[in-house]
């Protein structure tokens, strides 16, 4: 593999943006909207344990991954990958696995889950898919889940962009892109200073939306996950390396892309030592307090 020349003497890497690899997220979860994901992606459902999981992201160079658990329950009737599960994976593997709860926002609950998942699970942050979820989080019925979020002090993961859930099936299978469009992130992160938040995957088509917001916003950042470098919008890629290079790391979005993969890809962008130092780990490490 042409890994980058800072991985070689230091593994170092963190991902920001990994799912189960297990049957409870590509089976149980994603149903019929994870086969439309796999096809879209050019990749299959075969699952693994998160002891292979492990072997093959340290054998790519990388130490560490923020493991996603996934509730869109309402919206889709399948059943979430809890924060339970994940919680347990990160017990079962505390020096590689970085566990993120997910919260419904549209179960009633919605607010006790998100506390008892950082204040009794001690997970490290929670993970949304708009989309798959069927909530705008500017709109203010959403107010009270994300002062809490807020007040306990953990960052969140929005997705960004278009979605291969539902992608090319008659009406995508319900699911709206609006609620992705980055712009509604810039409306929270204006509401919610103390916020922090990673918009995930270039963010196809609002790629310049979601530059603008991290730009304005300290409180927003970004991740590569989703899309091979060699994919990526070229002006994402210019931010990444310049005005942005505080703010951009390193997500594959696993296990849909293989992470040696998108590490070979990265290498053959060019970027100087510093550059991939940052975003491969420092600045994941630094928003993470790891």
């Amino acid at each position: 593999m042409n890994r980058p020349t800072v991985l070689e003497d230091e593994p170092r890497a963190i991902d920001v943006h990994a799912h189960p690899p297990t049957e409870e997220f590509l089976i149980d979860a994603g149903g019929e909207y994870m086969h439309d994901a796999a096809e879209g992606f050019g990749t299959d459902l075969s699952t693994h344990t998160f002891d292979e999981m492990r072997e093959s992201y340290h054998e790519a160079g990388i130490e560490r991954a923020v493991l996603l658990a996934w509730d869109a329950e309402t919206t889709t009737g399948r059943p979430p990958v809890t924060n339970e599960y994940v919680a347990a994976a990160r017990d079962d593997h505390p020096e590689f696995i970085i566990g993120f709860a997910s919260v419904d926002p549209l179960k009633p609950d919605c607010v006790e889950t998100a506390e008892r998942a950082i204040e009794d699970l001690d997970l490290s942050g929670f993970k949304f898919q708009q989309a798959a979820q069927g909530f705008d989080p500017s709109d203010d019925a959403h107010h009270a889940l994300f002062d809490t979020i807020e007040d306990l002090g953990v960052p969140c993961i929005f997705h960004g962009g278009n979605t291969q859930f539902g992608g090319g099936v008659p009406g995508g299978r319900g699911l709206k892109l609006k609620y992705c469009n980055p712009m509604l992130l810039d409306e929270l992160a204006a509401d919610h200073p103390d916020l922090d938040i990673i918009i995930a995957h270039p963010a196809f088509p609002w790629e310049r939306e979601q530059l603008a917001t991290c730009l304005h916003k300290s409180n927003v950042y970004m991740d590569l996950s989703g899309w091979l470098p060699r994919y990526i919008d070229e002006q994402v890629l210019h931010y990444a390396r310049t005005l942005l290079v505080d703010k951009v790391m390193f997500g594959t979005d696993y296990p849909m892309l293989d992470p040696e993969r998108w590490l070979a890809d990265f290498a053959d962008l060019g970027y100087d030592a510093e550059v991939q130092r940052k975003i491969l780990w420092e600045n994941a490490a630094k928003l993470l307090n790891l």
